[in-house]
């Protein structure tokens, strides 16, 4: 009997070994975007990815009072208003976030957002629109500026026929999709290759350097005018603008699908509560803070603008 009993265990050792064996590689080997979908939804730390070109660790300190929002801010008051410990990573990219400090997650993400919508497709996010961020002035858009050299003889977009023109990133609509459409209303053909220039100084200073040998001009978006002139990139008048695209949204919040709908919804209304908060408002450069996506626009001075503060 005691020899029975000793089989039988030294069976089921056997069999708890190998049950073991069989599921360490799949542990392993767990996707970390999967792994920090897991952990949002069991209500451990939300993480909030910031890709806001105009945040203090993305811009510099060139203008002042420009450029510099203090996200550090949002992300205590997020904590405090939802009871949960909130991660914040600050990214060019949602790849390199997601890489690095936000370590597959991102619960909630803040930036340009043809950007964050671009970003978000390839790593297979979904996104919910929790609100924009209005700025000084009670906008919640941008749009795209075409510029030439001061001296350039064009002075509207149609006087662009069989120039050279530099455009931006294909997930940055402001720079590419609605300057085309604004040349194209001009009849300003459009080449088969665009060519592209990544930042707005890039553009800025490539039209600058052609000189008077080939006349081109450059896509630079409206919110990164005044750090061309304030980091001393170009000096103020060597560039002259001849046309403004359509606006197009700015910065924007998203809540992804890694948070349940109740989760979704108490950070939309933690959000839209930024309004609320006069200091926030100073430290996020934004008159009303975050506001509704189809809200009607906000102006300074409003009697709306005036209730919020």
């Amino acid at each position: 009997m005691r020899r029975q009993t000793r089989l039988i265990g030294a069976w089921f050792g056997a069999a708890t070994l190998l049950l073991l064996a069989g599921f360490a590689p799949m542990v392993a080997a767990e996707d970390p975007v999967a792994a920090g979908r897991k952990a949002s939804a069991s209500g451990a730390e939300i993480s909030l990815v910031v890709m806001d070109p105009l945040a203090a660790p993305l811009s510099c300190p060139c203008v002042e009072g420009y450029a510099q929002r203090k996200y550090e801010k949002l992300a205590a008051f997020l904590a405090k208003q939802t009871g949960r410990k909130v991660r914040l990573t600050f990214a060019e990219s949602l790849a390199q976030a997601l890489k690095g400090k936000a370590a597959g997650r991102a619960d909630i993400i803040i930036g340009k957002d043809s950007v964050v919508r671009s970003d978000a497709k390839k790593a297979k996010l979904t996104l919910k629109v929790a609100g924009r961020l209005t700025d000084k002035e009670g906008r919640t858009t941008q749009y795209g500026m075409i510029v030439v050299p001061k001296d350039d003889e064009a002075r509207k977009v149609a006087d662009l026929k069989g120039y050279r023109i530099l455009f931006g990133p294909t997930d940055c609509q402001e720079k590419y999709d609605a300057p085309i459409a604004l040349l194209k209303s001009a009849g300003v053909a459009i080449p088969k290759k665009i060519e592209v220039s990544a930042a707005c100084s890039d553009g800025a200073c490539k039209i600058l350097e052609f000189g008077d040998d080939i006349r081109a001009a450059a896509v630079i978006s409206s919110y990164a005018a005044p750090l061309l002139e304030g980091c001393g990139t170009i000096k103020k008048g060597d560039l002259r603008v001849v046309g403004k695209t359509a606006p197009v949204p700015f910065v924007t919040a998203f809540t992804t699908s890694s948070l349940s709908t109740e989760d979704r919804g108490v950070m939309a209304k933690s959000l839209l509560a930024v309004g609320e908060h006069p200091d926030l408002c100073i430290a996020l450069e934004t008159l009303v803070g975050f506001v509704p996506k189809d809200a009607a626009p906000v102006v300074a001075g409003s009697t709306a603008a005036a209730k919020k503060k």
